[in-house]
């Protein structure tokens, strides 16, 4: 017989007087001559052969290793019984004990919870030691009941520290995981290193984790930033009532609710303190009682945390000098171009999508959309602050969304939308230098450069803001000579930095900015890197620009030969309007830059009303450019479909979409048709260069603005907590397709161009402002 010390190297089989046993949570079942069945909670393990038949009745716990090495001996060799016994250790079928300890069954009060243990594998003797040796905290804020949380834990064996000791966990008891006081919680126990587990046991839904352990992963100010992101409805109550916190709810829980979130509180509590450790104990766990249903919601530590983080990292990536590096493109397909493809960039940043930590609730198929249409919501659009209670309710750019050829396209498209909006959020951590225009110098753009309303709309603000379109509105002129929040932006023409006002870069869910200025979506892009992201920017600042050159003047444009493009998706969609009753044109909208910029109209014929709905794009190939124009398109079609008996008009109460709907013909628009006297356009109408890097395209980019007597200005948006590049591009001098009437390019390039003899008298441009 082997001795202790003797066993071969690398064996689970500690010292031969340890006394050894199945797990506490195995039942063997002895069938001589076919197999031992070891029954558990989690199934049945079958194990065969002579070395089972004989050990299985010498494995109850009552014997040492050198006990069962003995009886076995007459049918075993040492050696045999040594590597049994160490494939079922290895396998996690075996427990030991210490060779102090008494030599028979198991004695303790609760042999059900060794089992527990055991199957959570763990050492029972050693984690029910662990948890009587070791001591919880118990913390409940306003609100909370905690005696039901004591009951409980005692009744698990839960020790609770004595007053003024170290306990080894804080079990802390809220209302609601957004409650102020939670800051001062979460900064005591940093300061101690204690860990502490946060729970909410009232409510229909209770709400248990995660752990949070100071000095790693998250805190609560990282996981509060995010829950805040999905209360915004209660910010105006919480303004209303001078809260500093969420309003308070009341009580919806039966008793048997209640029951399920305490005793699950302290079960999380009791396995922490018996030593188990794993990866979901960093998710908040939340329990709908209503439906019995469970979810699990990852907790991102944020980088640039102001608590647990470094706060300055955003401001040193928006100080740095944007430098673009090779990006060579994925296949050239689909709306591509970029640097990954869609299902790629879904993989990488679909954490981002969550109803409890991710930065979007969900992605869904927009309501009533045709079948031959793939469009996503992904959200309420964080750059929409409306001035007015009827442009807050205007639904056309209310929520956020994408679009594509296929489903996994749209989807990429929509998260998108909603990161770039929620990266373009003001944040308390963007660099800002106050101070006046005049006294900044050359470094400072004036506002009015980007603006580009007319000194007449400013005459008339009150005029344009009573409207109530929040497209539209006009802000009061700005003051040269008050102090305001500036932040750099790079100029990659100029290789320097310039400054803009902070309040016209990024978003802002409080009060209007004190210098009346305020930020939009335009030139704010998302994408596979910095570099897509800035191009597909700068195409949205041509595409747009190319649209009010348009629009304003009411110029007659060249038609596109659809089936020249011979592209399956224009089948798709001229076919799906058919179906509905519509007609489908495209015109080509390019300017001075060249870079192909389309629009797809359609409309229902015998009207009026025509519901005239339009989509536009732009890329370097027109194909793309088509697909763009299509696909926006197919998003405003649910706005004008037919609805049912007794249900709104359209999809929206947007009183500037309504009225041109409702009255707007190709009759009296005729700028909306193809001008009949210039031959359709096809894909060889315009000059093409092949690039298969991202980068080249941001030279040429830089080649165009600066050719043009312009500038090129990005800021880099990107959010280290999110990681999916964003940037803002702004090219002073280009048109947003809003109303925006100051003298320049909308009244010269017309001319430049040959569609217009003279430059259009501002009283004479398109009176209806475009509304998307």
């Amino acid at each position: 017989m082997t001795g202790a010390g003797e066993h071969e190297a690398g064996t689970l089989v500690p010292d031969s007087s340890a006394l050894v046993g199945f797990k506490r949570h195995l039942s063997p079942v002895v069938v001589p001559g076919e197999a031992i069945y070891l029954v558990s909670r989690r199934g049945v393990t079958a194990l065969r052969g002579t070395p089972a038949e004989v050990l299985a009745p010498l494995l109850d716990g009552t014997r040492t290793v050198r006990g069962v090495l003995s009886e076995a001996g007459p049918r075993l060799l040492a050696e045999e019984v040594v590597t049994s016994l160490d494939a079922l250790a290895r396998s996690g079928l075996l427990g030991f004990r210490p060779a102090g300890a008494p030599a028979g069954p198991p004695s303790c009060s609760d042999p059900a919870a060794d089992a527990y243990w055991d199957l959570a594998g763990l050492d029972s003797s050693r984690a029910s030691a662990e948890l009587a040796g070791t001591a919880v905290s118990l913390e409940a804020l306003p609100g909370v009941d905690p005696e039901p949380v004591h009951t409980a834990c005692r009744e698990s064996g839960v020790a609770f520290a004595a007053p003024g000791s170290a306990p080894a966990l804080s079990l802390v008891l809220c209302d609601d995981y957004l409650t102020p006081e939670l800051a001062e919680v979460d900064a005591r126990h940093r300061a101690s290193g204690t860990p502490w587990l946060i729970a909410k046991i009232c409510g229909t839904d209770p709400w248990i984790g995660p752990f949070f352990r100071p000095g790693q992963g998250a805190c609560w100010t990282c996981l509060a930033e995010r829950l805040r992101g999905h209360r915004r409805s209660e910010w105006p109550v919480q303004r209303a009532l001078g809260l500093a916190g969420p309003p308070k709810r009341p009580a919806a829980s039966l008793a048997a609710g209640r029951a399920i979130a305490v005793h699950i509180a302290v079960l999380e509590a009791a396995k922490w303190l018996a030593g188990m450790r794993y990866p979901s104990q960093n998710l908040v766990h939340t329990v709908d009682t209503m439906l019995l249903r469970a979810a699990a919601h990852p907790v991102h530590r944020r980088p640039q945390c102001s608590v647990c983080g470094d706060p300055g990292i955003v401001e040193r990536t928006v100080r740095r000098p944007f430098v673009p590096v090779s990006r060579p493109k994925t296949a050239q397909q689909g709306n591509s171009h970029r640097s990954a493809p869609p299902q790629e960039m879904l993989e990488r940043y679909g954490h981002l999508v969550g109803p409890v930590t991710g930065i979007v609730k969900e992605i869904q198929r927009a309501p009533r959309t045709p079948d031959f249409v793939d469009s996503y919501l992904s959200g309420h659009n964080l750059a929409f602050r409306s001035h007015s209670l009827a442009g807050l309710r205007a639904g056309l750019r209310a929520l956020s969304g994408g679009k594509g050829l296929d489903p996994t396209e749209a989807q990429v498209s929509a998260l998108g939308e909603a990161v770039e909006r929620y990266s373009g959020t003001r944040q308390g951590d963007e660099p800002v230098v106050r101070d006046t225009w005049r006294a900044l110098g050359e470094a400072a753009m004036h506002p009015n450069d980007c603006q580009l309303y007319h000194a007449r709309q400013f005459a008339e603000r009150d005029v344009w803001n009573a409207r109530g379109s929040h497209f539209q509105y006009v802000p009061r002129p700005f003051d040269e000579n008050r102090p305001t929040e500036w932040t750099p932006v790079w100029s990659l023409t100029g290789e320097r930095h310039r400054l803009l006002p902070t309040s016209m870069l990024y978003f802002s869910h409080s009060a209007p900015a004190e210098d009346g200025l305020h930020a939009d979506s335009n030139g704010n892009a998302a994408g596979s890197s910095l570099e897509d992201a800035l191009v597909q920017g700068f195409l949205e600042l041509v595409e747009r620009d190319a649209v009010a050159l348009w629009w304003y003047n009411r110029t007659r444009q060249p038609g596109v030969d659809l089936d020249a493009f011979a592209a399956p998706e224009v089948d798709r969609f001229r076919d799906g309007c058919l179906r509905l009753g519509r007609e489908l044109w495209v015109l080509d909208l390019t300017s001075d830059f060249g870079v192909p910029v389309l629009a797809a109209l359609s409309r229902r014929p015998g009207g009026p009303p025509e519901d005239v709905i339009f989509g536009f794009g732009a890329h370097f190939d027109p194909r793309v450019a088509l697909r763009r124009a299509l696909t926006e398109l197919g998003q405003m079609l649910p706005a004008v479909l037919p609805r049912r008996p007794g249900a709104a008009e359209y999809g929206t109460d947007d009183p500037e979409a309504c009225r041109w709907w409702r009255t707007a013909t190709t009759a009296n628009q005729p700028y909306l048709v193809p001008d009949p006297a210039i031959s359709p356009r096809t894909p060889g109408s315009w000059a093409r260069a092949e690039r298969g890097d991202l980068l080249d395209d941001v030279t040429a980019i830089g080649e165009l603005v600066r050719s043009r007597g312009l500038e090129l200005l990005v800021l880099d948006q990107t959010r280290p907590d999110l990681e999916l590049p964003v940037v803002k591009v702004i090219v002073p001098g280009l048109r947003h397709f809003w109303a925006r009437l100051a003298p320049g390019r909308l009244f010269d390039i017309p001319v430049t161009l040959g569609r217009l003899e003279r430059p259009t008298a501002y009283e004479h441009v398109n009176p209806i402002p475009l509304f998307v």
